[in-house]
């Protein structure tokens, strides 16, 4: 099956799950992940329609976000119109990545500290000080709720005071939270691991609630997830 044709099957089955749970699919975002492919497979998945994409790693985000953009300031010349492009960063983050990723993200969905906070309020506002009209920068924060030591991410009973510091910077918006369900477990445990994303989520009145993958984001939806990050159920 092509790119587009995954892309139609992914996404009539987010909304078949979706009835099932009695929401809205509008309601829900599907993010591609593209860590896994090159540019030009990113740029087809783009093609199709799915315009939101996500990368684990900066550098690669950089690197298709250079590439794809040529590509569709090429098309545009030719007449063909380009697709507007929101990057999501879901990987880890280094400080000494910032200066570049943030101005290419439309969403940061792994903040775990209030180090991570501080710097990315820095960065931002020194970007602001040459560009009065830079809106916040949207996170998420990440949430451990799987318990696992091999995650990333707050412990769940950690996202209030990180909240609460949070206020204290003006150039960094918090939208939601972001989880990945546990190794283990199957079904029944991601289903745990989904809902307590979501009582947090509604907790704190957050609105965005990024969790769900290729392999469980039929039960992330029944669980209220508003961002899946669907990537092998897109290129197999």
């Amino acid at each position: 099956m092509s790119i587009a044709d995954n892309l139609e099957r992914v996404r009539e089955q987010i909304a078949q799950a979706a009835r099932a749970a009695s929401r809205n699919p509008d309601e829900i975002t599907l993010v591609g992940v593209t860590k896994y492919v090159g540019p030009s497979a990113a740029r087809e998945l783009l093609q199709a329609g799915c315009n939101h994409l996500g990368e684990s790693r900066p550098q690669e985000l950089w690197s298709k976000h250079s590439q794809i953009a040529a590509g569709e300031l090429a098309s545009a010349s030719g007449g063909t119109p380009t697709h507007p492009i929101h990057w999501h960063l879901i990987g880890h983050l280094q400080r000494n990545k910032l200066r570049r990723t943030l101005p290419l993200v439309s969403l940061i969905h792994s903040v775990d500290s209030e180090r991570l906070l501080a710097a990315i309020n820095a960065e931002r506002t020194a970007q602001a000080t040459q560009n009065q009209q830079l809106p916040p920068i949207r996170i998420l924060l990440e949430v451990n709720t799987s318990g696992e030591t091999a995650k990333h991410g707050l412990a769940p009973d950690a996202v209030e005071s990180l909240l609460a510091a949070a206020e204290r910077f003006p150039h960094v918006e918090v939208c939601g939270l972001m989880t990945m369900a546990a190794r283990e477990g199957g079904l029944d445990v991601a289903a745990k691991n989904f809902a307590t994303l979501r009582e947090l989520a509604d907790r704190f009145e957050l609105k965005e609630r990024s969790m769900g993958m290729s392999g469980d984001f039929d039960v992330a939806i029944r669980e209220g997830a508003t961002i899946l990050r669907i990537g092998t159920a897109l290129w197999e």
